[in-house]
């Protein structure tokens, strides 16, 4: 009698699981992303907000919380605490938190990993003016000229793991820092920096003046939007891959049913020509998953990021 009332019991708790699923959502959804409007995950959020509503028939809300390095999103999305709420972002904006602070101020156990979204392209680009024309051209002349040569990058998790790259292979180039993103392009455009790592999409307008010049991606795949463009690795500088991973992350509450159906859900609304047009022209591939795909994927940025540190003597925060 037991053994039947367990297994009863049981059946109930997988139905119940199911129906949330089903459910789901009962009310409006919000994404917290982590940088501002207009960005290129903004865009892709608005994108994919505008379509899941109409698959979920409730609304989807873009709440932009940028600032502090994704941690005011980050936090935001913590302290609602509500599977209702979750959090747009590339993982790029915190991957390199732990070696970068005495102290997280957030849980990253909390963050469960949704849907993989897409890859943001990240390049490496230069002035016209210097006449270089690969990245081979460019390392070979920080080489010749120590420590004359300046950079900068968008993101912290780029610019970590090209400090390492620099450590790594005894080159010396001066880290410029930016509050901005375009006075950073704009700077690299009139010569002022001699190179700057971060998301293609910002350097189109000055690409197309033709003063600046994308050397390589540091995807693993090339850009759709600019299938010209050679792959770090296919330059020749495995080392400096790092793709602009981008996704959903829900609580960790969040049954994994539910996960599983968003996720299929996202991948759906990916499938739809005009979103993929739209994601391209704002320099993404488009790369749905599983949550598995993107627990993965995060997992072996992270392994990357901690060869980085170790590489740079640096301690993760407890």
């Amino acid at each position: 009698m037991r053994k039947i009332v367990t297994t009863a019991l049981a059946c109930t708790a997988l139905l119940a699981s199911a129906g949330s699923a089903s459910a789901w959502p009962d009310r409006a959804v919000r994404f917290i992303v982590s940088l501002g409007a207009g960005s290129g995950v903004d865009i892709t959020a608005r994108l994919f907000a505008d379509s899941l509503s109409k698959k979920w028939g409730q609304a989807v809300v873009v709440e932009n919380r940028p600032g502090g390095d994704g941690i005011v999103a980050i936090n935001a999305f913590i302290g609602a605490s509500d599977d209702h709420v979750l959090l747009f972002t590339p993982t790029g904006a915190f991957s390199a938190h732990p070696y970068q602070m005495d102290k997280v101020p957030y849980d990253p156990a909390a963050l469960a990993p949704i849907a993989r979204v897409t890859n943001t392209i990240v390049a490496f680009a230069v002035p016209t003016s210097l006449g270089l024309n690969s990245m081979k051209d460019l390392l070979d002349k920080v080489k010749t000229e120590p420590g004359k040569l300046n950079w900068a990058s968008a993101t912290t998790t780029n610019e970590f793991l090209f400090q390492g790259y620099l450590k790594e292979t005894g080159l010396d180039m001066a880290k410029v820092p930016y509050r901005d993103t375009v006075s950073a392009i704009n700077d690299l455009a009139e010569g002022r920096i001699q190179m700057y790592v971060g998301a293609y999409a910002i350097m189109r307008p000055q690409l197309q003046t033709g003063k600046i010049k994308v050397l390589a991606v540091t995807n693993g795949e090339r850009a759709k939007g600019a299938p010209e463009i050679p792959t770090v690795a296919e330059a020749g500088f495995p080392k400096l891959k790092f793709d602009g991973l981008v996704g959903i992350f829900g609580p960790t509450k969040m049954p994994a049913d539910l996960r599983n159906k968003i996720a299929a859900d996202v991948a759906q609304s990916a499938a739809e020509p005009e979103i993929v047009t739209r994601l391209i022209a704002t320099g993404q591939n488009v790369s749905p998953g599983t949550p598995q795909d993107f627990a993965k994927a995060s997992d072996d940025q992270r392994v990357q990021v901690d060869g980085v540190a170790k590489l740079l003597g640096l301690k993760k925060a407890q």
